[in-house]
């Protein structure tokens, strides 16, 4: 972009009680329908109305349903315009989560039950049990969604295979490779590594590929799960799956990850190829001072890691804690960015972001976070 310190989101907002309860056949009471019509107000919705005979509807048919994730998404999409972001997307409102939104559009898997996470309270942990296999278009509909309903640049969250093979249980490749050996080790290896494979070349590269036919320009791989098993090995073959998944392709592709260990990370970001970004957490690491010292800014000291470590790319510098209600001065954000800059040396490089989704705060929470965000970038960028 011509812009320094453009601003983005990461993926997730919060999906509205609206949404959900509709969605499930639920009844909603009227505080929950004043919710969207309040917040249809504030965002200039139009034809408001329709969404709100939607809600007051007793049954609803599987077109209304795909039509509340289409309202979900218009009204996602209209907040972080309001804030003023330059990167957008829908907030993720199609999918149920991350993982299981992947999951329940391939075949080869099936669902164990929830299991708590760190970020998001809980997802669905399945367990591959065939080879997977590509049923339909996972992203597609809601990025051509997306970008009918903004003129911003829009950049697709899409889920990376190292985090969907970590996060799920390998029954169908422990059993394959338990034919050739018997060494519970060396089976395990090979079983992760077969899976990986398989999944990125039945899965995610053709719906990259469909991705990119349909206009995406941009895509994020979210790989929270990198550094779960920090040895070289691990991070070799996270490395060696990366490359895969993008390699050949015509398109921008950048990596979130997010509460990790940067200090691993970092001695293996420069061997990523075709990645134009880092977008990496760094406020809930840091102090609510302002100021721009390293004294002061102690979140942010393992950026310093990836440059030593050689890499020149761009960062998503996380400047605003999406664990916290707190909602950050853009002064605040303004200080973080320049401590960051400092480090990085080019302001071409820094992209300013939160740490992560939103999709455990409120949309009120939410809202004024990337506001004081956008706020904050346009400070520094009159700073230099």
């Amino acid at each position: 972009m011509n812009k320094l310190f453009p601003t983005q989101e990461i993926g997730s907002l919060a999906k509205p009680v609206w949404r959900i309860k509709a969605y499930r056949g639920e009844v909603l009471s009227k505080d929950e329908i004043m919710e969207a019509v309040e917040w249809g107000r504030r965002l200039s919705i139009e034809n408001t109305e329709e969404l709100i005979n939607l809600l007051t509807r007793r049954e609803r048919t599987a077109e209304d349903k795909k039509a509340l994730l289409q309202w979900s998404a218009k009204y996602a999409i209209r907040l972080f315009e309001a804030t003023g972001l330059d990167i957008v997307f829908d907030g993720e409102q199609w999918r149920s989560e991350m993982y299981e939104h992947v999951i329940r559009n391939v075949e080869g898997f099936k669902f164990l039950g929830y299991v708590k996470s760190f970020d998001y309270r809980y997802f669905n942990k399945a367990a591959c049990i065939d080879k997977p296999k590509y049923l339909k278009p996972i992203y597609v509909d809601e990025f051509l969604f997306t970008k009918e309903n903004t003129k911003k640049v829009v950049k697709v969250p899409f889920t990376g295979p190292y985090t969907i093979v970590d996060w799920t249980f390998n029954e169908y490749y422990e059993q394959k490779t338990w034919k050739r050996t018997k060494d519970l080790k060396k089976r395990k290896t090979e079983a992760k590594r077969e899976f990986i494979f398989d999944l990125i070349r039945e899965i995610l590269r053709p719906e990259i590929k469909r991705l990119i036919e349909a206009g995406a320009s941009w895509i994020q791989i979210d790989e929270p799960a990198v550094t779960t098993n920090p040895s070289d090995e691990e991070m070799q073959l996270f490395i060696e799956a990366f490359n895969e998944t993008v390699k050949g392709f015509n398109c921008t592709f950048s990596l979130h990850n997010c509460y990790s260990n940067y200090k691993v990370l970092a001695k293996y970001a420069c061997q990523l190829q075709n990645c134009r970004q880092l977008a990496l957490e760094f406020a809930n690491r840091d102090s609510l001072q302002l100021g721009t010292t390293e004294e002061v800014r102690v979140g942010y000291r393992e950026l310093k890691i990836f440059e030593d470590y050689g890499y020149n790319g761009n960062y998503g510098l996380g400047v605003i804690d999406v664990h916290t209600d707190l909602i950050e001065p853009p002064e605040l954000v303004r200080d973080r960015i320049l401590y960051a800059l400092k480090i990085v040396g080019d302001p071409s490089r820094i992209y300013v972001s939160t740490d992560c989704g939103l999709r455990t705060r409120t949309w009120e929470v939410s809202f004024r976070k990337l506001r004081n965000m956008v706020i904050g970038a346009e400070i520094a960028r009159k700073m230099l």
